[in-house]
């Protein structure tokens, strides 16, 4: 069953830079580096930028496997791991703390260095890099937040065009 909360954009806030920092130090136990990689992702991430007050935080490993053997590690800190969306994205492995909501961080487990990663850090980067297009995305997101109100399928699919847009530019400055 879909979540159904409405969707609420608030205004940047510096603690959502400092949970993220909080929140690495504490999962850099469970996810040792080299092996694993950490990073704060999505519009919390973006200085400025309004967002929906969730933490994404993009989780790197060499495979999939990998990933799946620290599940156990991520449940000791409290993070649900969220299986069925696999159905969705058999790309990702998908937790989530705390267990009972409102949630803080959205962990997003993939193989890095494949596009589901690439992408992620492409479309963080370029909303960084361009004040303009991180103001025109949050009028965007404020606009669809006010339209979909607890549809958030319908939400992130409307945002969806903006952002392979943003991304393929990104790849095409890259090439």
């Amino acid at each position: 069953m879909a979540h159904r909360a409405p969707l609420i954009i608030e205004n940047h806030t510096p603690q959502w830079s400092r949970f993220f920092e909080e929140e690495y130090q504490r999962l850099k136990i469970a996810l040792p580096e080299p092996h694993f990689q950490i990073e704060h992702i999505g519009s919390t991430a973006v200085p400025g930028l309004a967002a929906k007050p969730i933490i994404d935080l993009i989780l790197g490993a060499p495979s999939l496997a990998a990933i799946e053997e620290r599940i156990p590690a991520l449940e000791a800190l409290g993070y649900e791991y969220i299986a069925r969306h696999e159905a969705i994205m058999p790309q990702r492995r998908f937790l989530a703390w705390p267990l009972t909501r409102p949630r803080r961080f959205h962990l997003h487990g993939v193989v890095q260095g494949e596009s589901f990663w690439n992408d992620k850090i492409a479309f963080r980067d370029a909303l960084r890099a361009d004040t303009a297009l991180a103001q025109g995305y949050e009028k965007l997101k404020r606009q669809l937040a006010a339209q979909y109100g607890d549809d958030r399928e319908g939400y992130t699919d409307a945002k969806t065009g903006f952002i392979v847009a943003v991304i393929q530019r990104a790849r095409e400055s890259a090439a």
